[in-house]
Formats: C-alpha cells, sequence, structure tokens
C-alpha cells in the first residue's frame, strides 16, 4: 500500500482506519482525481475472512487496474470526477496472517476467549444489524461465533465508526468474499426486501424496456434471472453467478457489514462471493486468479457506472447498445430482490 501510495500520489493517499486485535495498523486506499467540488464515496472491503485469499487478491487488482486505466478509460475518467474509492485491501489483518503462517482455513479474527481456549470472531457476524438473531453461535469456538456483542471486535469498531461518519457520503457499499458466485444484496436476516426496494426497482421499469423494446418486466424477469443476472461477469469467460437477496438465495445470517451498510442508509450494498462452486472452495488455484479478478472487475466498475449515471446523469459516457444492454441488465438485476 506504502509502494502504490509512492509511485501514484496524484491520485492516491493511504490513511489509518485502526488497530486489530493483535495491534497492527489497519490502512484504507483513497483513490481520488483532484477536484474542487465535493465528492461522493464508493468503498470496498477485502479479506472479512481469512482463508478467502482470493478476496484481498482483487481489491490489489481493483486498485491496479484503476490507476494503470483511468487516463485512458473513459467510463473510469468519468466516475472519478465524481466519485472517490475507498478500499480496505484486508479487512482481517490478523486472521489473514495466520491463514497464511498457521492454518490455511482459519476464518475469523484472534482475539482470544474464555481465557484463551478458544479464538476468534467471525467478523461478518459482528456488525450491528439484527446482531446475533440468526445464522451465528454463542460458541466461540465455531466458525460463525458473533462475539460478545455488535461491533465488539477492534477490526469491526474500526470499519463501522468510520463508515458511520462518512455514510451520507457513501452510495455504495461493496465486501469482496468467497466462495459460491454470487452477488448477494440485503438481508441476511429477514426475507423482506429493503425499504427502497420499489424505488429501486420504478427506477429501472424504463430501462428494462429500452433494452428489450418494450418487453414486459414481468415476462422477461425469469430470463433475466437466468441469463443476464451478471452479464458483465458472464460476458468474459461465462462465468455463472447467481443474484439476489441473501437470506433467498444462499441462507440467513445476521450482523453482515453488507445488511448493516443498508441500514444505515447507503442506497447500494452488495456482497461478492467469487469464484468458484466449491470445486476447489477457498483454496482456488493460482491460475484462477488473473481470470476471477478480470471479470470481477467489469462487473464492479459496472456497478459504480451506474451509481455515478445515477446520481450524476450530466455528461454521460457514450456506451454502445450492446455495452450499455449488458450494463442496464446488470444493474436491474441487482437492485431487484428475488420474491
Amino acid at each position: 500500500m506504502t509502494q502504490i501510495q509512492k509511485s501514484n500520489s496524484e491520485l492516491v493517499t493511504q490513511h489509518y482506519l485502526g488497530k486489530t486485535t493483535e495491534n497492527r495498523t489497519m490502512y484504507y486506499l483513497q483513490i481520488s482525481q483532484p477536484s474542487d467540488k465535493i465528492k461522493k464515496i464508493i468503498w470496498m472491503d477485502c479479506g472479512i475472512h481469512a482463508r478467502e485469499w482470493i478476496s484481498p487478491a482483487f481489491c490489489q487488482w481493483f486498485v491496479k487496474e484503476i490507476l494503470q486505466n483511468y487516463k485512458s478509460d473513459p467510463k473510469i475518467r468519468r466516475f472519478l470526477q465524481n466519485l472517490d474509492l475507498y478500499i480496505l485491501p484486508v479487512l482481517n489483518i490478523d486472521g489473514y496472517i495466520y491463514s497464511w503462517e498457521k492454518d490455511r482455513l482459519w476464518r475469523k479474527n484472534r482475539s482470544p476467549h474464555m481465557n484463551g481456549t478458544c479464538y476468534g470472531t467471525d467478523l461478518n457476524r459482528n456488525f450491528n444489524s439484527s446482531w446475533g438473531s440468526i445464522g451465528v453461535s454463542y460458541n466461540c469456538s465455531s466458525e460463525i461465533f458473533c462475539g460478545s456483542g455488535p461491533e465488539s471486535e477492534p477490526e469491526t469498531r474500526a470499519v463501522a465508526q468510520f463508515i458511520k461518519n462518512k455514510s451520507s457520503d457513501i452510495l455504495c457499499y461493496l465486501t469482496i468474499h468467497s466462495y459460491g458466485q454470487y452477488i448477494l444484496t440485503p438481508y441476511g436476516s429477514t426475507t423482506k426486501p429493503p425499504s427502497n426496494n420499489e424505488e429501486l426497482v420504478g427506477q429501472h421499469i424504463h430501462l428494462l424496456q429500452a433494452v428489450t423494446c418494450g418487453t414486459s418486466l414481468f415476462t422477461l424477469l425469469p430470463f433475466l434471472q437466468r441469463k443476464m443476472a451478471a452479464a458483465a461477469l458472464m460476458g468474459k469467460y461465462g462465468t455463472s453467478y447467481k443474484v439476489g437477496a441473501t437470506s433467498l438465495i444462499l441462507y440467513s445470517n445476521s450482523g453482515s457489514s453488507r445488511d448493516w451498510a443498508h441500514t444505515i442508509g447507503i442506497p447500494f450494498s452488495y456482497t461478492f462471493e467469487l469464484r468458484d462452486k466449491g470445486t476447489h472452495g477457498f483454496v482456488l488455484p493460482p491460475d484462477q486468479i488473473q481470470h476471477t479478478c478480470e471479470e470481477t472487475m467489469l462487473a464492479v466498475t459496472a456497478i459504480i457506472d451506474y451509481v455515478d449515471r445515477k446520481y450524476f446523469p450530466g455528461g454521460a459516457v457514450m456506451l454502445t447498445a450492446s455495452s450499455l444492454g449488458l450494463s442496464l441488465c446488470l444493474s436491474v438485476i441487482l437492485t431487484w430482490n428475488v420474491s
């Protein structure tokens, strides 16, 4: 991170976020194009679960791609005029290092419990969103131990306090995980859709009509769910992703960062579960790193571009008919809660 800042000082700054259980410093990177106007924020974190190594790899890839291509890519250049990117490459630093040095499949952080007889809290069950209500354990030996209370862990507190302070400026919260090949929307703790679901769907009806030449939304929706759910991802290598509310297409859980971010008012909040579907699981082979990052980059930038065009509609970049269709269909599905 220090090297990235030094070699890209015109765009990148490194900032202190907090300390981990084992007293390591958490930093995030801010990618910001100099401007006189106040800009909105896209937040991305990776590595909340220690064993999900492809996640920090993607955060690194994302930063690299933005910095290498912002001068030549009109879409990136445009959204950097309106949006700052905040990237936390490894949220769970202690657990991540432990997974490299001691236990490849370690998931949690490294906080001690019961006088050191067990270790670790699942940081993605520790946020203050229906904390402890479903899909968690109160047994500190469990992989889904939710901690002693909401934000009981220093890593969770550092992220939550920072995001709460910036919440009025954050338009999109992205958290990157593996595995399963999902793009998950709120909520995990209830099947009730988000409060802004009708507004989000309503915003997209005219877009659907434009893409489908007037085809009925309800006629088209099953096709979109099957064929276009993650169009940008599929467009690269044909990798299929399932998209929808966590509680409906994966499992129920509470205390997740994605749900919490939405409950404090961040309009767009997604969890990416990257490759694969279980053949290799958390131990994804190194030869899949680049392909995974390339296809995920397309999906993430499609989301950011959509957010940018929604909140800053003036001066939109010109898109080809095919790329517009893919982008809009992806946007429609990402904001539609499966019922």
